[in-house]
This record gives structure tokens, sequence and C-alpha cells, in this order.
């Protein structure tokens, strides 16, 4: 499961090559080159049928309770945050993704996925680091809601992996578009996100 990508921190590239304009109720800032849950990302969504480029909070969250009691001043539960989308049938996700207006485009420069112990040749070392060689901005297929406790939120969809991913990472691959298909996912019928719910050709990726 994906829970760490790279991305620009300077928000005009994704303004200028997506053609969106800029969300004017963010209130999140995306200091960091890389997103995690619970953190600021980018996303690319429509409103009124223009592109609009939004900073909304990595991870559908659900509350669980905490292992001991709080102490002053912390909640009396805890996040989970539900950052990637497998099972596009459920509930928590079929709801938002059946409209359009919900579907989102998730910018990236690469993402993560943990390295076995048997492969880290240093300390620190704990990533395979996996990128698109052939799209200058690429992005997974998002959704994103409105939270009660943390306003707007995202998560991407995932899928099987393809051969470049899969000896690495059997389990799941984020979705990744390709640009022909930016417009389709954002507009497209509930039968075109499950079309679109497939793996990126390894032969157009990379792995480091």
């Amino acid at each position: 499961m994906c829970n760490l990508y790279n991305l620009k921190v300077e928000r005009w590239e994704y303004l200028t090559y997506f053609q969106a304009r800029w969300d004017e109720r963010n209130e999140l800032d995306v200091e960091k080159d890389y997103a995690a849950p619970g953190k600021p990302g980018y996303v690319v969504r429509l409103e009124d049928g223009e592109r609009v480029l939004s900073t909304m909070k990595w991870g559908f969250p659900t509350r669980k309770p905490r292992k001991r009691p709080a102490k002053e001043g912390e909640l009396p539960f805890l996040y989970d945050w539900w950052t990637n989308a497998r099972n596009l049938e459920n509930n928590m996700w079929r709801s938002w993704l059946l409209k359009p207006e919900h579907r989102c485009l998730v910018p990236f420069a690469r993402f993560a996925e943990p390295k076995a112990v048997k492969d880290r040749a240093a300390p620190g070392d704990t990533n395979w680091w996996f990128s698109v060689a052939d799209q200058e901005l690429p992005c997974f297929a998002g959704v994103w809601k409105v939270d009660q406790d943390h306003d707007r939120v995202y998560a991407f969809c995932t899928t099987e992996p393809n051969p470049l991913v899969a000896p690495k990472h059997p389990k799941a691959m984020p979705v990744i578009l390709l640009p022909e298909d930016h417009d389709r996912w954002l507009r497209g019928s509930m039968e075109d996100v499950l079309a679109l719910q497939a793996a990126f050709p390894s032969q157009l990726m990379s792995v480091a």
C-alpha cells in the first residue's frame, strides 16, 4: 500500500500544466516535497466544469479508540487514514466515485513502496521509488470528500501491480492515468472509473 509519494511544492507548475485555476478556499500550505497520511497534498478537481487546483489532507479518516487514556489536551480517539481505495464497490468509495465532481487527479513525482530488510543496501534505504518516464507531471486517479473533522480529504485508487512493481510490492500499485484519460476520469461514468482501474504499463516506468 502506497503511503508516501513525492510532489512539486511550487503550485504554478500544476496550474500551468493542468490549465487550472487556484482554489481560493485553500487553507493548507504544501511546504514539503512529499505527502504522507494526514498531511496535505495537491489535487485537481472540477468545479462548475472548470479545473481547480486544491489542497487537501491525504486519506479518508476514521476514528479509533486510544489504547491508553487521553492526556490533557488530547482527543479521546485517534485516526486511521485510508489513503488507498482498492475495492471501488465498497460504500466508503463508491458513493463518492459515482459523483464526477468528487473525483480528482493527484499529481505526483514518484511514489514509494517499502523495501524488505534483505533488499536494503544501507541504513535509511527503506523504500523502492517508482516514477513515470514519459510524463512531465503524472497523476493518480483520486477521489475526495468533505470530512466532519478534517474538512476536505482525498485518497487515490489502487489496482493489481504491473510486472515492474509486482516483484517489489505484490499486493497493489496506484492507478496512474494516461494524460488522454484525465478528462475521462473527471467527467466519465462509473463504468469509466472501473475500466480505468488498471495497471500502468511497466515499460513506461522506472524504479530505484
